[in-house]
């Protein structure tokens, strides 16, 4: 699985690291401008979130071309430049692999609405009427799970928003799609995936209404997750690559089994216990002073546990989908370097790999919007001037949220 213990993972976000050609959006060129950059910092592994087409409903976590480049981030020859130059410095590329769900857009889902039974087998559909929903499932970006398509007389499953569709990993044909899709990545000279909510991938057998909860007792770290995992690594050949998992309300046990290396399916995971401790009564949009002697318990739960069983942790506080943890977690008025610094050895210092989302090395702080409008019009294209002369705080809201933030 790489020699991944012993590095450093730095991620960029591609639509807002760095603009090479002034249309206010970030592009690959943009990362290619910023490798000795990176190279200086000591960077070993840059992940990148997608850069695939997309239409954009879930800022590329909605993807419709598995194996090319949008053009509003550039081209594949650019892509194949960034990867050669990466490695002149010693830097791998570390990609990102949306495999529970596509966008509707997708061309396979295209062909699901139009009938070929093929391809709705590679989506989980169920027959019905429009009275009748399935399960009473909650979808993770609110509402129900399930969309009903009238010219199919079916519903659809979606655990995100209504264009992400997912995938029925039960399928074989589904499985080596997506194999092929790492293969291609692969003889590209990427050296390591990164797969988004990929212990949600297998459903279950029956299909159930949920009377307790919203439904992710029944599909998360599901029966046949570590099953799928160690094929797909097998398969695709990838066992010798850094992989991370993204674990949606995940319990130490599986993250174990995720990662411990007799097990062969992934070199480690992201869990996400640590940053619910300033949820107030577990309502992350009702916020409270975080708890840290709950962080510290958890910290120590999950780092002796993990070394217990031979297990293994990506470490982090930032991302794309979280908070400045300097703002979060420090004092940015009073003590923003001591909390920077603090924040960063605490990381550093425990058993894992590190990962640094862009701008964390810096010490950056939430953005502090006065409104959603005033950041969504900087990220759809402004330049940073013109956002900073309408009051937008330039140089800080660049770091655009994604909607299941």
């Amino acid at each position: 699985m790489g020699n991944f213990k012993n590095k450093v993972v730095y991620q960029v976000y591609p639509k807002s690291f760095c603009d090479s050609n002034g249309d206010g959006e970030g592009d690959l060129k943009g990362i290619t401008s910023k490798l000795d950059y990176l190279q200086e910092l000591g960077v070993e592994l840059l992940w990148s979130t997608p850069f695939f087409p997309s239409p954009q409903r879930d800022n590329g976590y909605d993807v419709s071309d598995y194996c090319a480049v949008d053009p509003r981030f550039g081209t594949m020859e650019e892509l194949e430049e960034l990867i050669a130059e990466a490695d002149k410095r010693n830097i791998g590329l570390m990609f990102d692999m949306v495999f529970n769900h596509t966008s509707t857009e997708h061309e396979w889902f295209q062909k699901a609405l139009a009938g070929d039974e093929k391809y709705q087998n590679y989506y989980i559909f169920k027959d019905g009427t429009p009275d009748k929903i399935p399960t009473n499932w909650v979808s993770k970006f609110g509402g129900p799970a399930w969309e009903y398509v009238p010219s199919l007389g079916k519903w659809y499953l979606h655990l995100f928003d209504v264009t992400q569709a997912d995938l029925n990993w039960k399928n074989p044909e589904v499985r080596e799609e997506l194999k092929n899709v790492l293969r291609f990545w692969k003889t590209k000279g990427v050296q390591g995936f990164r797969f988004d909510v990929v212990n949600l991938i297998s459903k279950p057998e029956i299909f159930e209404n949920d009377d307790i909860g919203d439904g992710r007792r029944f599909y998360t770290d599901g029966r046949h997750v570590h099953e799928f995992l160690k094929e797909m690594v097998r398969d695709a050949g990838i066992a010798d690559m850094t992989t991370v998992g993204e674990m949606s309300s995940t319990s130490l046990d599986n993250c174990i089994r995720y990662t411990a290396p007799k097990e062969q399916e992934l070199s480690m995971v992201f869990s996400f216990h640590h940053l619910k401790v300033d949820y107030k009564d577990g309502d992350k949009w009702s916020l409270m002073t975080a708890d840290l002697m709950k962080l510290k318990d958890i910290f120590c739960t999950w780092q002796e546990g993990m070394q217990a069983e031979d297990g293994w942790n990506a470490l982090f506080w930032c991302n794309h989908d979280q908070p400045r943890a300097v703002s979060r977690f420090g004092n940015e008025d009073k003590y923003w370097k001591e909390s920077a610094k603090m924040l960063a050895a605490a990381i550093h210092l425990m058993r894992g790999t590190p990962y640094i989302y862009q701008g964390e090395e810096i010490g950056m702080t939430n953005p502090h919007y006065s409104n959603h409008h005033q950041e969504w019009y900087h990220c759809e294209g402004r330049s940073a001037d013109e956002a900073h002369e309408s009051g937008c705080k330039a140089g800080r809201c660049c770091y655009c949220s994604r909607r299941r933030c």
